[in-house]
C-alpha cells in the first residue's frame, strides 16, 4: 500500500491554513452582508439625481411596453426637456427611424428622406416626453424614491463605472410617468455609481397584461452633466 512520506504531510499541514484563509478572502466580497443596504442606496441616488442637469441617454425596448411605440431612442437631454437625437418607431407594423430636436417647446423631425420639418403640435406631438426624465418631482428621482423591496445584489462595472446593482419593485404611478400605460407589477434593477450614487442604468421589466406579452426596457445614462448645446435646426 502507498504511504505518503512525511514531507508531503508536512507541506499539506503548512498549506492548509493558507488555503482556508485564501478561500475566505475570495468569498468575503460575495457575502450579502458586505454590501450596502439597498434602500439607503436608492435614497442617496434619488438625492444625487435631483441635481443632474444633462445626460446622454439610450432607451431600448424588447417587446411592447406600455403605450410607447418606441423601439430605441438615443440622444442628449437637458433638464428643461430640450433634447436631440434619433428614434426608431413602430408605425403600422413598420419600423421608422428619424432624427429629432426638441427645443423651446417645439419639435423638429427629420425622416430618412427630406429635410427638417417643424411639427405643428410642438413637443406634444412627439411620441415621448423626455422632460420627465430629469425632472426632480416626476422623473428618475421620483422613481427611485418610490421604489420598494430594494435588494443590493452585487457590484458590477457598467461602461467603465463601478456600480452597485440593486433589484427593486417600481411604483406603478411613478413608472407610468416615464413609461405611459405600463401595467402594475413592474420590477427591475438599477445600477448606481459607487462614488456619485447617480443612476447609470436601469432595467424595467413589464409583466404580461391581457394579450400583451412581457417586455423589457433598458435605460443607460452617460456623460452626466457634460455640456450640451441644443438649438433649432436651420
Amino acid at each position: 500500500m502507498f504511504r505518503p512520506t512525511r514531507a508531503p504531510r508536512a507541506l499539506l499541514a503548512l498549506l492548509t491554513p493558507l488555503l482556508v484563509l485564501g478561500l475566505a478572502a475570495c468569498s468575503k466580497d460575495d457575502e450579502p452582508t458586505s454590501l450596502p443596504d439597498g434602500s439607503t442606496l436608492l435614497s442617496e441616488s434619488a438625492t444625487a439625481m435631483r441635481s443632474v442637469e444633462t445626460a446622454h441617454i439610450v432607451i431600448s425596448i424588447d417587446g411592447v411596453i406600455g403605450s410607447l411605440p418606441i423601439q430605441k431612442a438615443e440622444g442628449d437631454l437637458k433638464r428643461n426637456g430640450d433634447a436631440k437625437g434619433d428614434v426608431q418607431l413602430q408605425q403600422f407594423g413598420q419600423l421608422i427611424q428619424l432624427d429629432f430636436v426638441l427645443f423651446g417647446g417645439d419639435a423638429y423631425l427629420k425622416f430618412p428622406t427630406g429635410g427638417w420639418q417643424k411639427s405643428e403640435g410642438g413637443t406634444s406631438a412627439f411620441p415621448y416626453d423626455p422632460s420627465a426624465i430629469l425632472d426632480s418631482d416626476r422623473g428618475i428621482s421620483k422613481l427611485l424614491t418610490t421604489a420598494t423591496n430594494a435588494r443590493t445584489e452585487g457590484s458590477e462595472t457598467v461602461g467603465g463605472v463601478d456600480t452597485y446593482r440593486v433589484a427593486v419593485d417600481f411604483d406603478n404611478t411613478a413608472a407610468s410617468v416615464l413609461v405611459p400605460g405600463v401595467p402594475p407589477g413592474v420590477k427591475g434593477q438599477v445600477w448606481l455609481d459607487k462614488q456619485s450614487k447617480r443612476m447609470v442604468k436601469a432595467v424595467v421589466n413589464s409583466p404580461a397584461s391581457g394579450s400583451t406579452p412581457a417586455a423589457t426596457m433598458t435605460v443607460t445614462l452617460t456623460n452626466i452633466d457634460a455640456p450640451v448645446t441644443i438649438s433649432a435646426p436651420v
